[in-house]
């Protein structure tokens, strides 16, 4: 008799314990306008050669900045890409946050930003959204350290939910574990 309570104490702390009905953290702090939905482009990112990038930097290449639409100058963030289970940033992915923070500062002076957080699929659906968002917080406090104003800046993790490659190999799970810039007006 003892074991058959005993079992169904273990067995009903079992189902009671069992998933947790949490939601995941999103930063929801607001902006002070809620901008209206719009249908954005897909863009493909373009790489640039060093002699494509020696074109004349005057004051001219600002002028050119400062006129250029909000989906030229998200085509011109790039990913930041991660290693497995880490969020913190290597030297080549620093350079793209410096790179992403002097375009936020002069032709993407008017808009905010959204970093979107992505895992790969190891891991739990939990785990992998609390691992997006500590990514794009530490997206996030590289851009304040470079000089963009923390209130223009919005985080959410989409966890594993958001794959850009579905392919069960090294490279492809590699190209999941990032950190997207969106544009907000």
């Amino acid at each position: 008799m003892k074991s058959i309570v005993l079992s169904s104490v273990v067995v009903a702390l079992l189902v009671f314990s069992g998933c947790s009905t949490n939601k995941p953290a999103v930063d929801t702090k607001k902006t002070t306008e809620t901008p209206a939905p719009q249908e954005v482009e897909a863009v493909e990112i373009e790489t640039v050669s060093p002699e494509d990038s020696m074109v004349d930097s005057s004051s001219n290449a600002s002028d050119t900045v400062g006129q250029m639409s909000m989906s030229d100058i998200e085509s011109k963030l790039s990913s930041v890409y991660f290693a497995f289970d880490k969020y913190n940033l290597n030297a080549d992915m620093q350079e793209k946050v410096a790179k992403a923070a002097e375009l936020g500062k002069s032709g993407a002076s008017q808009y905010n930003v959204k970093l979107e957080g992505n895992c790969d699929e190891w891991g739990s659906d939990e785990y992998n959204f609390a691992l997006g968002l500590k990514r794009a917080d530490t997206v996030k406090k590289a851009l304040v350290a470079e000089g963009i104003d923390a209130s223009r800046i919005s985080m959410v993790s989409y966890g594993e939910s958001n794959p850009v490659c579905t392919a069960q190999t090294k490279e492809c799970y590699a190209k999941n574990r990032r950190v997207d810039f969106k544009l907000l007006p």
